[in-house]
């Protein structure tokens, strides 16, 4: 059976038409997936190796919009790989100064409320508008084997193929509200290739978004009517931290929903603080499958952004965040330091099954690991 994929009406004809589907041959040997199972290559089967770039090639092409080079140096920042770290920073040090020239979006919402299609949708018409757009779209990684679908890609059909839009799936490898801990890096990569619009898609399983509310400008929560909000603990939560909330579906049946559960959000709105400093924080209706309603949220943002630049929110957020980065990576190594310091690695066990047996208190469990750490 042939699955078919038709155009909304409101897409351009000309969108992708400077492509064509192709299906390319896989690559022998390697993991498929599964643990503990790993396909051999053929025998005297010559696997190329793609050239190591230097800094300069990596910045050089940057710089220019290279695609490949593009991938290539966020693959490069994303590597846990210590031979990398130096590298990756290097050419992050030198791309800094052509960053920080875009608006930053993030997105949120529960699975099933549109996400990947409302992206879509916003995309393109961000692109014919003139932008330039990068989506970072981070799938969940599982708990299990680590793997990651990263299917965004597949769903975002017409926009991968514009060559004004920049698609990168990347794993969430367990972080706490579905951002990958290179996020921020990679941000700056797509800033300094030249593209304007940052659109960052989260997991959205309902844990704490603050992860991403911390390295982007305006913050988008997705609802749906209908659909039992009302009973989910998170919604109070996720929506101190937006700036818009819009209620996606608004088509067909569901539109008198959706202008009802606008009203009742709008409602609750008045009763919480603003998550921007100056900014009222307003719920909008859009379909994103129609394409009503989109163009309408891009000038919420817009607004936004001019709003909160004149009133020099804009600029204090984006230092604020700065110090929060520099914060986190200070955690991020303290953390590593600890677990794999060998002192602490040689008691561990045994003070992990006191505390399994009830011999020993989690506090003076933990004060025994630091004491070990730090006097060692």
């Amino acid at each position: 059976m042939t699955r078919k994929h038709h155009k909304p009406d409101w897409v351009p004809e000309n969108a992708g038409a400077e492509f064509t589907t192709s299906v390319m041959s896989g690559v022998d040997g390697g993991h498929d997936g599964l643990p503990g199972q790993t396909r051999k290559a053929p025998p005297h089967t010559h696997i190329p190796r793609r050239r190591r770039l230097t800094v300069d090639e990596y910045v050089a092409g940057v710089l220019s919009g290279d695609r490949n080079v593009m991938a290539q140096a966020i693959t490069l920042i994303e590597s846990n790989a210590a031979a990398h770290f130096d590298m990756a920073q290097e050419v992050l040090r030198q791309l800094i100064p052509s960053t920080g020239n875009s608006i930053r979006v993030g997105i949120t919402g529960v699975p099933g409320v549109g996400k990947s299609t409302f992206i879509e949708a916003l995309g393109l018409h961000l692109c014919e508008q003139g932008h330039k757009v990068a989506v970072l779209a981070v799938d969940p990684s599982s708990t299990v084997t680590r793997g990651s679908i990263l299917g965004d890609k597949t769903r975002m059909e017409l926009l991968s193929r514009d060559l004004r839009a920049f698609i990168r799936p990347s794993p969430s490898a367990g972080t706490l509200g579905g951002v990958a801990r290179k996020s921020r890096e990679t941000i700056l990569i797509c800033e300094a290739a030249g593209f304007d619009v940052i659109l960052v898609e989260t997991v959205g399983v309902g844990q704490s978004e603050t992860t991403v509310r911390s390295m982007v400008d305006f913050f988008l929560l997705l609802m749906l009517a209908g659909a039992g909000d009302e009973l989910q603990g998170i919604k109070k939560g996720i929506m101190e931290l937006a700036d818009a909330l819009l209620v996606n579906k608004a088509d067909g049946d569901n539109k008198v929903r959706a202008n009802a559960a606008r009203a009742d959000y709008n409602r609750a709105l008045h009763y919480l603080a603003p998550a921007t400093e100056g900014w009222r924080t307003k719920a909008y209706t859009c379909s994103a499958v129609s394409g009503d309603g989109i163009g309408a949220i891009w000038q919420v943002i817009k607004e936004f952004r001019q709003q909160i630049t004149a009133s020099g929110v804009f600029a204090k957020r984006r230092q604020r965040q700065t110090l929060d980065w520099v914060y986190s990576m200070v955690e991020e190594h303290l953390r590593t330091s600890f677990f794999n310091h060998s002192g602490v690695g040689n008691i561990r066990a045994a003070v992990e099954q006191a505390v399994i047996e009830g011999h020993l208190p989690p506090t003076v469990a933990a004060q025994q690991l630091i004491h070990q750490y730090e006097n060692y």
